[in-house]
């Protein structure tokens, strides 16, 4: 198991074929304002690759962009809203089709309502992640080490996580369920950024 780390795009043919898990740190939670500093992928065979996007990044990252917007390709995120506005908005690509294990989680863990990664992680799959560099400045000139295992972390259990909670919603019956709200997401994010983050338009009111 190995962390690489690139500049401004990810190498040619790092990636094995078949699912990607994906993640994305920003500056903060405002898609427009925060601008997109690393996307960390993984094909699930035991690494993990962090690109980094500089303060005048041009986000021009033809084999980052080619892997994210690969049809053929299942993108696996957690909370894969946020991540699907920032990818598109900074790199001009919409990284679908897509799976989103919070909202799986959601759908069949409603004995709980802690759906964040870490709880998953321990849950599903009896491993402990820190998120202690959860808010630090991803828009330094040097990611330090423990940003970097952090950044890592949040994609290097998508895959096993998302073979537990398959079977839970096959379980459940809510597959189809789950499948219909991976498939609104693009345009659920495209709301976000178009200023109807804080309202559900689906509300009587």
């Amino acid at each position: 198991m190995a962390v690489h780390f690139h500049e401004e795009d990810l190498p040619a043919d790092v990636l094995a074929d078949g699912p990607v898990a994906v993640d994305t740190e920003t500056m903060g939670l405002v898609t427009i304002r925060d601008r997109l500093c690393v996307v960390q992928i993984s094909d699930g065979k035991g690494d993990e690759h962090l690109v980094r996007f500089g303060p005048d990044s041009t986000y021009d990252a033809p084999n980052l962009k080619a892997v994210l917007a690969d049809p053929n390709r299942l993108k696996l995120f957690h909370f894969a809203r946020f991540d699907l506005a920032a990818i598109e908005h900074y790199l001009g690509v919409m990284a679908t089709p897509c799976y989103c294990t919070k909202i799986a989680s959601k759908l069949v863990r409603t004995y709980t309502d802690r759906h964040g990664l870490k709880m998953l992680v321990e849950e599903l799959l009896g491993e402990n992640i820190s998120k202690a560099q959860q808010s630090s400045d991803w828009g330094g000139p040097v990611l330090n080490d423990a940003q970097r295992e952090y950044a890592a972390s949040d994609v290097r259990y998508l895959h096993r996580m998302m073979e537990e909670l398959d079977k839970r919603l096959a379980r459940e019956g809510r597959t189809e369920m789950a499948q219909a709200c991976f498939d609104f997401l693009p345009t659920r994010a495209r709301l976000d950024v178009a200023g109807w983050s804080d309202h559900d338009i689906f509300s009587h009111m």
